[in-house]
């Protein structure tokens, strides 16, 4: 199995298939229906006006179209986007070199927002809102500032940990927009519209069966809808059916919820080994050998909103609708 087939991260081998799968417009987005019919109104109310869109935080897990919302951003707006990460601006000499090279109204999207470094979160806040920002030159005796003025621009900013933003830099979007997970209508048109774009045809319930499977998130959905299409062409099929569906989800070991074995790991140690809890994050990937991270970003989320995992002051806890369905002692029935 390939272990992270259920990762919402993007892999470093998917931008380019991922690209190609972006809408280009807000008419062409598919779900996320209350948030795009907000921004909708923000961003025509903005051209109307004739000025910059308010600066705009889209928070919610990985994989949900918060990139994808960014580069719609600019297209409706007819401007050009400069693209950065947290991670990638380490000094305040590299923010002012990415904000003064920016044309009036143009959109910065900054992913991972939250690991931007304090001292560089601090000159954002007078380009946020007053547009300029004020650099140090030299040392010592000699150091002295430099305001730069810069156009009016439009900050996007995507994070999937929105309460780890300090309130001066959140409080700076007047935009605040957050992703849910996706209903499984709005994943069936996805995959639809994937297995078009990739030339594959898919049965209906094929493309059921992905959907149900893809955890809410469309970048699993496209991702495991490539893994099939393998196996599909293997078999020298002229569309997808649901027995080669069924067939390579059962390999890739993707339960009919979207779970997968870690999921099962997590929940079973929880009630076999701990009670049911409460038992702390920590204790749990100690003991199943994961870091505490990828059980907080990419495995919790999902265990929450599915109703098996409850968070307590105390630690996590397994739900009774989690005995129901982790109750089995052979996980592969599941699978």
């Amino acid at each position: 199995m390939d272990d992270n087939i259920l990762d919402k991260n993007l892999k470093p081998d998917e931008n380019q298939i991922e690209e190609s799968l972006r809408p280009e417009y807000l008419n062409q987005y598919i779900g996320q229906h209350t948030l795009k019919d907000n921004l909708n109104v923000f961003i025509e109310a903005a051209k109307i006006r004739g000025e910059a869109l308010d600066h705009v935080i889209f928070h919610g897990p990985p994989g949900l179209g918060k990139t994808t919302l960014s580069n719609i951003i600019a297209n409706e707006l007819g401007v050009n986007i400069r693209t950065t990460s947290g991670p990638a601006i380490e000094r305040a000499g590299d923010l002012a070199a990415v904000l003064s090279s920016l044309n009036t109204g143009d959109v910065l999207f900054i992913d991972e927002i939250h690991r931007l470094p304090r001292s560089v979160e601090e000159i954002l806040y007078s380009a946020m809102e007053d547009f300029f920002i004020d650099v140090i030159i030299g040392k010592g005796d000699e150091a002295r500032s430099i305001r730069i003025d810069l156009p009016p621009f439009t900050l996007v900013g995507a994070t999937t940990r929105f309460g780890s933003l300090s309130a001066p830099l959140r409080d700076r979007f007047g935009v605040q927009l957050r992703l849910e997970y996706y209903d499984l209508e709005s994943l069936i048109t996805i995959v639809n519209r994937t297995a078009d774009i990739f030339e594959v045809v898919i049965d209906k319930e094929s493309a059921v069966e992905l959907a149900r499977r893809s955890r809410g998130t469309p970048r699993i959905a496209n991702r495991l809808l490539r893994r099939v299409r393998d196996f599909s062409i293997v078999k020298k099929e002229e569309s997808i059916s649901l027995e080669t569906t069924n067939h390579a989800l059962k390999v890739l070991e993707v339960d009919a919820l979207g779970l997968d074995p870690v999921d099962h790991k997590i929940m079973r140690t929880i009630i076999d080994v701990y009670s049911g809890g409460p038992v702390g994050l920590e204790t749990v990937a100690v003991s199943i050998g994961e870091e505490v991270i990828t059980l907080l970003d990419v495995y919790e989320p999902y265990l929450i909103q599915q109703g098996f995992l409850e968070r307590t002051q105390r630690g996590r806890k397994a739900t009774a609708k989690s005995y129901d369905y982790f109750g089995h002692k052979d996980n592969n029935a599941l699978f």
